[in-house]
C-alpha cells in the first residue's frame, strides 16, 4: 500500500514537473516573440511628440527633484536652491522648456534625457552658459541687476517738477530679463507650481490645468444655479515692499530656504519681476508680464479664496436658514451646506425641500474676480462690502469697484468678465414658445403671399414699360403710326432731333408727376402700386389687401388669446427660466478693425496698408491668425454667428483688397490666382473647429491651459517692413533660443493701451508703451508663429539689440 502511495505522488510530481517545464517554455518562446516583436520597433521613428507633451516632460523631470526635497518631519521643503534650481539638469530642462516656448523643439523626450545623462559634467550646446549660471546660484553670487535691461519709453515728457517727472518715467520703464535669468525665473517657476499648485482653490483659475478662461466662463453658465446679483471686481495694486514681505511669510509656510526668498527679494530690488496686481490684462503673453507672476499672484490671493470659503459658510451656514425634513423640524443648515460642498445629494430623510436661503458663488481669474449672489439684495452688498474689507485690510489691495451689485435679469444688468460679457436671458415657457412659433408661421406665410404678390404686379408693369417704348418706336415708323393716338398728338412737343429713349424717358417722368410718385422705394414698387395693381379687377385687389389686414391683426391679438387658453395658465405659479449666455464684444471688435486699418467708419472692408509691403504668405498668415483666434475664443458665445460673419464680410475682404493693392489688380484676379493660398482663411459662415485645428496643428493635448499660458490667448500685433537685411548690417532672429538668421527687420506698432478689464478683440491691447515703434528682427517660421499665434511677444528677447 505504501509503495502504490509513493508511486502516485511520484506520478504527480512528474505531471507537476512537466507542466512547469510546459510552462517555462512557453513563457520562454512568449518572452523571445516579445523582442522579436520590440526589436525593430527601436530601428523604427516614434511618433513624434508635440509640444505640449515634452514640455510636460520636461517639467515632471523637475517635479521629481522638488519632491525628493520634502521633509516628512515638519511638511516644509528645504535647500531648493542648493539641490534643485542650481542643478545644471534643471536648468537645462528650463531652457528647453523656454525653447518650447518659441516653438523651436530640437529635441524629444529620449533626446532630452540622454542629453542629460551625456552632458552631466557640461553642456557645449546652445545653453553653454548653463554651468556657470549653476555654480553663482550654489556659491549664492548669481548677480541679478547684472542680467537684466530696461526699455524707456522714447515719448520726452513734460516738465513738471523734478520728483513728479522722476516718478512718471520710472512707471514707463520695462525692466527685463536677459536669457540667463530667464532661465533662473523659468525653473524657480517650475518649483513654486509643484510646491503649491495642488493645493489652491477650486475657484482659482488661470494658468491651471483645467481652470483656464474657457472653464470659468463655463462654470459661470452651467454651475451657477439661478442667481439674483451679480458684481465683479478687479484687484489693483503695485507690489511692494510691505506685499513682499507678507508673500514671503505666506511661502514661508512650506518653504525653508532662505537662499530662495533672497533671490526673489533681488528680483523684486532689480523692478525685473514684473508682478503687477491690475494694470493689464494677465494671460494675454504681453511682455511686461513676468514669468513668476502668475504663480506668485496665486499664491498670494489663495488668502483670498480661503477667505470666501469662509464667507461662503456664513452666510450659506449660518443665514441660509435650514431644510424641513418631515414637515416638522428644520435640520441644521450648516450640516446642509457642508453637505453642498462635498456634492452629496442624499439628505438621509424623506420630503426633503430645498432651503431657498443664500448661495454665494465666486470665479477667480488670476486678479480679476466674478461674484454671484442668490438671495436678497442687502444680503449681496452685505457679502460684497465684506469682501472689499478684506482685500484692502487684509490683503493691502486697492479694489476697482468697476460695477455695482446688478441684477442678473433686466436691462443693463450684463457684466464685463475676461473680456467678454456676461449676460442672462429669461427663457419662455415651452407654452409661449408654441404660441411664438405659430405666430411665426402665420406671419411667414403672409409674407410669402406679398411677395408673390408684388412680384407679379412687377411683371405686369414690366410689360407695360416694354409695350409703351414700341407703340413709341412705331409711332416714329409713317406705315404704322396711328394719327388719331394720343401718343401721335403729344408728339408735337417733342424736340427735333430728340433720341426715341430720351422722349420716352421724358413721356415717363411726366406720367410719375402725374400720378404722383414720390419717395419710390424702388422701381418695382412704382410699377406694382401705379400699373400692375390698377389693371387687375378691383375685387381681387381688394381680396387681398382685407387678408393682409386680417393676418396683421391676427398676428398681434391671437398671441395673448392663445395664451389664455392654455391649460394651467398662471403667472404668479409659472415658473421663470433664464439661461447664462457669454456674449462676445462685437461693438468693440468693429472698432478694432477700424482702428488697424481693416474696415472703414461705415463698416467696409478696406486694405491694411502696413501689410502691403509683406509677402503673400505673411499677409495671408496676419488675416489668418484674426480670424482663427475668433473662432477659438468665441466658439461657446451665443452670438457665434456674428464673429464668423465678420470673418465671411471684414477679414476675407480685407485681405482681398490687401493683396489687390499690393498687386495693383482687380480683387477677383486677385481671388483666382491666390485660390490655395486663400483656403487657409476661413471662407465662409460654416468653418469648422476641426479646419481651424488643422490650420493652427493644435492637438488635443496642447489645449492644456497651464501649459499654454500666455500663447493660446495672446492677441494679434502689427509688424510694419523697417528694411531688408543685407551682408552689411546682419541680423539674427530676436525669439528666445532661435539661431536662425532674420532675412527682415520689422517695427512693432503699439495700437491701443487699454488697461484691464479690456475687451478681447484677437487683438494685443495692453502692449507697454516703451515698445511701441521698437524694432526687432523674426526669421520668417517665427514671424508666421507670430501671427497664427503660436508664441507670444514674451517669447521675444528685446534686449538683443543694444
Amino acid at each position: 500500500m505504501a509503495k502504490v502511495t509513493t508511486t502516485s505522488h511520484f506520478l504527480k510530481s512528474l505531471h507537476s514537473l512537466s507542466f512547469f517545464r510546459l510552462t517555462s517554455s512557453l513563457a520562454t518562446e512568449l518572452a523571445s516573440l516579445i523582442e522579436q516583436n520590440s526589436s525593430p520597433a527601436k530601428t523604427t521613428n516614434p511618433k513624434p511628440q508635440t509640444r505640449m507633451q515634452l514640455k510636460r516632460f520636461l517639467e515632471l523631470r523637475i517635479k521629481k527633484r522638488v519632491k525628493s526635497q520634502l521633509s516628512h518631519h515638519d511638511g516644509k521643503f528645504h535647500n531648493l536652491i542648493q539641490n534643485v534650481v542650481s542643478n545644471p539638469q534643471t536648468l537645462l530642462d528650463a531652457y528647453n522648456i523656454i525653447k518650447i516656448n518659441s516653438n523651436i523643439v530640437t529635441v524629444s523626450a529620449n533626446s532630452a534625457e540622454n542629453k542629460a545623462e551625456d552632458n552631466r559634467d557640461g553642456y557645449n550646446g546652445d545653453g553653454y552658459f548653463l554651468n556657470d549660471v549653476a555654480q553663482c546660484l550654489n556659491e549664492g553670487s548669481f548677480d541679478v541687476n547684472a542680467n537684466t535691461y530696461s526699455i524707456s519709453t522714447r515719448k520726452k515728457k513734460k516738465r513738471r517738477g523734478f520728483d513728479e517727472k522722476e516718478e512718471e518715467l520710472l512707471m514707463l520703464d520695462l525692466v527685463l530679463p536677459n536669457l540667463k535669468l530667464r532661465v533662473v525665473q523659468e525653473a524657480l517657476r517650475i518649483v513654486l507650481e509643484v510646491i503649491f499648485k495642488p493645493n489652491f482653490s477650486k475657484i482659482s483659475h488661470g494658468c491651471r490645468s483645467g481652470r483656464g478662461r474657457v472653464a470659468a466662463l463655463k462654470y459661470i453658465c452651467k454651475s451657477m444655479v439661478s442667481p439674483d446679483w451679480w458684481f465683479t471686481l478687479l484687484v489693483e495694486k503695485k507690489i511692494d515692499g510691505l506685499l513682499m514681505e507678507k508673500l514671503v511669510c505666506v511661502m514661508e509656510d512650506r518653504i525653508e530656504d532662505g537662499c530662495l526668498f533672497d533671490l526673489i527679494r533681488s528680483m523684486f530690488d532689480a523692478r525685473v519681476l514684473n508682478f503687477e496686481f491690475g494694470g493689464f490684462p494677465k494671460g494675454d503673453g504681453l511682455p511686461q508680464e513676468g514669468i513668476l507672476s502668475p504663480i506668485l499672484m496665486n499664491i498670494y490671493l489663495d488668502l483670498f479664496d480661503s477667505e470666501f470659503h469662509r464667507l461662503s459658510m456664513k452666510y450659506e451656514g449660518v443665514r441660509g436658514g435650514g431644510e424641513v425634513v418631515d414637515g416638522d423640524k428644520p435640520s441644521s443648515a450648516l450640516r446642509s451646506w457642508f453637505r453642498r460642498q462635498l456634492g452629496g445629494s442624499s439628505n438621509g430623510g424623506v420630503g426633503v425641500v430645498e432651503s431657498s436661503g443664500v448661495k454665494v458663488y465666486c470665479i477667480r481669474f488670476m486678479d480679476e474676480i466674478f461674484f454671484a449672489v442668490s438671495g436678497s439684495r442687502d444680503c449681496a452688498v452685505s457679502f460684497k462690502s465684506e469682501i472689499k474689507n478684506y482685500l484692502k485690510e487684509s490683503l493691502m489691495l486697492d479694489v476697482g469697484d468697476r460695477t455695482n451689485v446688478l441684477p442678473c435679469v433686466g436691462a443693463g444688468s450684463s457684466v464685463r468678465f475676461l473680456g467678454s460679457l456676461v449676460k442672462r436671458n429669461v427663457e419662455d415657457s415651452p407654452a409661449v414658445k408654441a404660441v411664438h412659433k405659430m405666430k411665426d408661421k402665420v406671419e411667414m406665410f403672409a409674407l410669402q403671399k406679398l411677395e408673390v404678390w408684388n412680384y407679379g404686379t412687377a411683371r405686369i408693369g414690366k410689360k407695360w414699360l416694354g409695350h409703351g417704348l414700341k407703340k413709341v418706336k412705331e409711332s416714329e415708323i409713317k406705315h404704322l403710326a396711328d394719327s388719331s393716338s394720343l401718343l401721335s398728338q403729344v408728339s408735337r412737343f417733342r424736340k427735333s432731333g430728340m433720341e426715341t429713349d430720351h422722349w420716352y424717358k421724358q413721356l415717363l417722368k411726366i406720367w410719375m408727376q402725374d400720378v404722383g410718385v414720390q419717395n419710390a422705394k424702388s422701381e418695382e414698387n412704382v410699377l406694382s402700386k401705379f400699373v400692375g395693381e390698377p389693371a387687375l379687377p378691383q375685387e381681387l385687389t381688394d381680396s387681398f389687401y382685407e387678408f393682409m389686414k386680417q393676418t396683421e391683426k391676427y398676428i398681434s391679438t391671437e398671441a395673448d388669446s392663445i395664451i389664455k387658453l392654455l391649460p394651467n395658465n398662471n403667472s404668479s405659479t409659472e415658473q421663470v427660466i433664464a439661461k447664462t449666455e457669454i456674449i462676445a464684444p462685437v461693438y468693440a471688435i468693429k472698432k478694432r478693425l477700424e482702428r488697424y486699418g481693416l474696415a472703414t467708419p461705415d463698416g467696409f472692408a478696406r486694405s491694411a496698408n502696413l501689410l502691403v509691403m509683406h509677402d503673400t504668405s505673411e499677409i495671408i498668415d496676419w488675416f489668418s491668425g484674426i480670424a482663427c483666434r475668433w473662432l477659438k475664443w468665441y466658439e461657446n458665445c451665443a452670438n457665434f454667428n456674428e464673429i464668423k460673419l465678420l470673418i465671411s464680410d471684414q477679414v476675407r475682404k480685407s485681405c482681398i483688397r490687401t493683396l489687390a493693392t499690393k498687386y495693383r489688380i482687380h480683387e477677383s484676379e486677385i481671388e483666382k490666382r491666390f485660390d490655395e493660398e486663400l483656403i487657409r482663411l476661413p471662407p465662409t459662415q460654416d468653418a469648422e473647429k476641426e479646419t481651424m485645428n488643422e490650420e493652427l496643428g493644435v492637438e488635443v493635448f496642447d489645449n492644456d491651459e497651464a501649459l499654454m499660458y500666455g500663447i493660446a490667448y495672446s492677441g494679434l500685433c502689427l509688424l510694419s517692413l523697417a528694411r531688408i537685411v543685407t551682408e552689411a548690417r546682419p541680423c539674427n532672429c530676436f525669439v528666445v533660443g532661435c539661431l536662425a538668421s532674420a532675412p527682415r527687420v520689422y517695427t512693432l506698432h503699439v495700437m491701443e493701451r487699454q488697461k484691464s478689464p479690456s475687451w478681447k478683440t484677437g487683438f494685443s491691447t495692453c502692449i507697454h508703451p516703451s515698445l511701441n515703434k521698437r524694432r526687432l528682427g523674426l526669421c520668417k517660421q517665427h514671424l508666421r508663429d507670430v501671427y497664427l499665434g503660436h508664441i507670444s511677444l514674451q517669447s521675444i528677447d528685446f534686449g538683443a539689440w543694444k
